[in-house]
């Protein structure tokens, strides 16, 4: 509290009043910042010298009232910031917004018209029936796409599901030993395949029989295969596809069939062959293949 200030109090005059404008500026000014200055060290000076004897409530009514009457310091408000648009909850647009076109699939046309990129591409993203819900993966046909001999089965395994492949593992290199026997290069001159591209599953996991539902919409892209192959012999492997492969017909075995232009001769699956303990299963293998050797020696010879 300034020298003045407690003097006028002492005096009942009361707080000293300043102009704001004209008077003596100078003098105004340098007591007003004097008096902040004071003002403003007053706090840090009550910490130091917290010992020192209380001041006077004269002298503390006196400075708060002349703090009430001091001149207020202009201070610009702070930009208003506008108000973010409350969140609404509905989301009826949502629902209601259409959901995606499905996948295009192609009719039996449109896949007979396919080369072999464009027949892979579209085995990979067929739904043509219900097995596209439930398969892990789809098998295309392997080997070599300008051979004379066909290695055909009915679907693929679980094994075949998992590596992608055709035959892959113990049964392709029993098929491949069983080929070099008749004297077939199977690295180039077999084409193997299946006449469904998935896996048949019962509710409980299980492999069961296709549905001729399902093997007519697979149809199509088995006989594009065969199209594009055009295979002079047909070794069917297993009986599911031995009857699969001519519809309405039971297949035989020891006969030769026709599909086309192509000898169809219906022999073992290599899965059976690697389960046949008595070897009874083997030595009738052996003659299917003598049969196919020879149909496909004497279809050459035409």
């Amino acid at each position: 509290m300034s020298r003045s200030a407690v003097f006028l109090d002492e005096m009942g005059v009361g707080p000293l009043w300043r102009l704001r404008q004209g008077g003596a500026p100078e003098a105004a000014e340098a007591a007003d910042v004097a008096e902040i200055v004071e003002a403003a060290a007053a706090p840090v000076a009550a910490v130091l010298d917290a010992a020192a004897p209380p001041v006077p409530a004269a002298e503390v009514v006196a400075e708060v009232k002349a703090v009430d009457v001091a001149a207020p310091v202009d201070v610009a408000p702070a930009p208003a910031t506008p108000a973010a648009p409350a969140a609404s909850d509905d989301t009826a647009w949502f629902d209601d917004a259409p959901p995606p076109p499905p996948a295009r699939q192609l009719s039996d046309t449109d896949i007979a018209a396919l080369d072999w990129d464009g027949l892979t591409a579209a085995v990979a993203k067929c739904a043509r029936c219900d097995l596209c819900k439930t398969r892990k993966g789809v098998v295309m046909g392997r080997g070599d796409r300008q051979g004379d001999w066909l290695m055909l089965a009915s679907s693929p395994s679980r094994l075949e599901e998992r590596e992608g492949r055709a035959l892959p593992g113990e049964q392709g290199k029993l098929l491949d030993n069983m080929l070099k026997a008749i004297a077939v290069d199977a690295d180039s001159d077999v084409y193997i395949t299946h006449l469904l591209k998935c896996r048949p599953l019962d509710e409980g996991g299980q492999e069961r029989l296709p549905t001729e539902a399902e093997s007519a919409a697979c149809r199509p892209y088995f006989e594009r295969e065969l199209a594009l192959l055009q295979p002079r012999t047909i070794l069917t492997l297993g009986s599911m596809a031995a009857a699969g492969i001519n519809p309405g017909e039971k297949p035989v075995r020891g006969t030769v069939c026709q599909l086309g232009k192509a000898s169809v001769v219906a022999t073992f699956h290599p899965e059976m062959l690697l389960q046949d303990e008595t070897g009874k299963a083997k030595a009738r293998a052996w003659a299917d293949l003598c049969l196919a050797k020879s149909t496909h020696g004497d279809s050459h010879g035409e």
